[in-house]
């Protein structure tokens, strides 16, 4: 017994040939035992790799479903900015939203990734709200004053004679806030005009100007300002333009040609230095514009953007400097360059198809006109 344990234990030892049967029989015993121990050791190792397998999956599958609700709720909103009806059902479909108008009202007001233009877009077919800007269609941008009118004159009676009365006022107001405070209006209205642009539209008679005189130093003051677009990722604007290609453009004050990506979308002509780039060089709102083709000895299939029945007024548009500061732009006009004539055409085409009138004058004289009507 004087030999070590190891060698009397080995099946094969020499050692084991001279141990009494009895020791053979333990030995074997030891043996056995060994082996149970290492078969359970390796069965648990098993088992507890099985489970971890296990929390892996339900940890990815949980993720799997967060990552594919997160990006269901990415394309509805993208949907929404392209047609916000559409987009609703999208997300509603999709039990990321239920058909309840204070959900969806929340929605809209939390705003995440949404476009405030789209917000109005859509609200525009049923009822109005503050934090939203005013989409550029006539006929909506009625609807919400006129439900705006209703209710402030609901909520606050006895101030004005009628809804129409609100209704003008509201519109005179924003412009006054345009005229004061945008850089681009030379001409600031004094109070006086802002008086007699009023006159005659509380049912014939006028508004206290003392109130008026209040309304005129406030927004002097302090103008009042749209919300900034948190769908103003250029990912939502972008999403799904009218058209874009390169263009050649003409430079403002150097006159050279550079070649730029443009995108037409959301009424207005973007331009950037490459495909790659997340915010443009430039930007060209169509509001009030007029394209046409030109002829220019240096490029081919040139088209021009101006200020129709302005002639010397810069277009209003804004741009990059060299710095990185956004700039107003200085031209009177934008000349382009196509490729082709074909693609000339398409061009002009499409972006005729998204210029813009500002609607606000047109709206307010028929207003006045139904007010002179009744009286």
């Amino acid at each position: 017994m004087g030999e070590s344990l190891t060698a009397r234990m080995e099946p094969h030892s020499s050692a084991t040939l001279d141990l009494s049967k009895i020791e053979q029989h333990e030995l074997e015993r030891i043996r056995q035992h060994r082996k149970e121990l290492l078969d359970d050791i390796q069965k648990l190792k098993c088992e507890i790799a099985a489970v971890f397998a296990q929390i892996e999956d339900f940890e990815s599958t949980a993720e799997s479903k967060k990552e594919q609700r997160d990006k269901q709720l990415s394309a509805g909103r993208k949907k929404f900015n392209m047609d916000p009806e559409k987009g609703i059902v999208f997300l509603i479909e999709r039990n990321l939203l239920t058909n309840n108008a204070t959900d969806v009202a929340g929605f809209l007001y939390k705003g995440e990734g949404l476009n405030k233009t789209a917000i109005g877009d859509y609200l525009g077919e049923r009822q109005f709200l503050w934090s939203f800007r005013l989409p550029g269609e006539a006929q909506k941008i009625d609807r919400m004053m006129e439900a705006f009118a209703a209710r402030y004159c609901l909520c606050n009676p006895g101030v004005f004679q009628s809804i129409d009365t609100c209704y003008v006022l509201s519109f005179s107001i924003i412009m006054l806030n345009t005229s004061l405070h945008n850089p681009n209006v030379r001409d600031k209205p004094p109070l006086h005009r802002f008086v007699a642009m009023n006159r005659g539209i509380n049912e014939g008679g006028d508004l206290p100007e003392d109130l008026l005189m209040k309304l005129y130093d406030s927004i002097k003051s302090e103008p009042f300002k749209i919300p900034e677009d948190d769908g103003n990722d250029l990912t939502h604007t972008f999403f799904n333009p009218e058209r874009e290609g390169w263009l050649m453009k003409l430079g403002g004050r150097v006159k050279t040609w550079k070649r730029r990506w443009f995108i037409l979308t959301d009424n207005c002509l973007y331009y950037f230095e490459f495909t790659t780039d997340k915010e443009p060089r430039g930007i060209i709102p169509l509001e009030n514009l007029s394209v046409q083709k030109v002829d220019d000895s240096k490029k081919p299939n040139c088209f021009e953007l101006f200020n129709n029945g302005c002639k010397g007024q810069k277009v209003k548009a804004c741009k990059t400097d060299n710095d990185g500061k956004v700039v107003q732009g200085k031209h009177e006009s934008y000349r382009i360059s196509a490729p082709t004539p074909d693609e000339q055409d398409q061009w002009i085409t499409a972006i005729r198809a998204s210029i813009t009138r500002d609607p606000f004058y047109d709206l307010v004289a028929a207003r006045k006109k139904r007010i002179v009507r009744k009286n």
